[in-house]
C-alpha cells in the first residue's frame, strides 16, 4: 500500500492516492489547471500515519482537472393523496473530474 490520503472539498471527504481519477463538486478551475487541495485530514505513507486536528499542516494535496460535467439527473416527485397535488423536481450536480498528481506532506 502506498501513499494516501484523506481529503476534504466541496462538503465531502475523499480517500485518494496519485494516479486516482474522482468527481468532485465543481471548482472554479478551468480544465488543464492545477488545484491544491489543501484540507487534508489525514496521510499514510507505507511507515505512518499522520492524522490532523483537524487538518495536517503543510500537506497538500496537488490535482489536475480534467473537465467540467453534470452528473446523472434525479428525479423527485411528490404527492398529496386525495388533493390533487402532484409535483416533479429534477436536479443534475454540476461537477468536476480531477487526477491526482501528488500528496505533499
Amino acid at each position: 500500500m502506498g501513499v494516501y490520503a484523506v481529503v476534504e472539498t466541496g462538503g465531502k471527504q475523499y480517500r485518494v492516492a496519485p494516479g486516482d481519477t474522482l468527481e468532485i463538486e465543481r471548482v472554479n478551475t478551468e480544465p488543464g489547471q492545477t488545484l491544491t487541495l489543501d484540507r487534508v485530514l489525514l496521510v499514510a505513507s507505507q511507515d505512518k500515519v499522520t492524522v490532523g486536528a483537524p487538518t495536517v499542516p503543510q500537506a497538500s494535496v496537488v490535482a489536475q482537472v480534467l473537465e467540467h460535467l453534470r452528473g446523472p439527473k434525479v428525479l423527485t416527485y411528490k404527492m398529496k393523496r386525495r388533493k390533487g397535488y402532484r409535483k416533479t423536481i429534477g436536479h443534475r450536480q454540476n461537477l468536476t473530474r480531477i487526477k491526482i498528481s501528488e500528496i505533499k506532506f
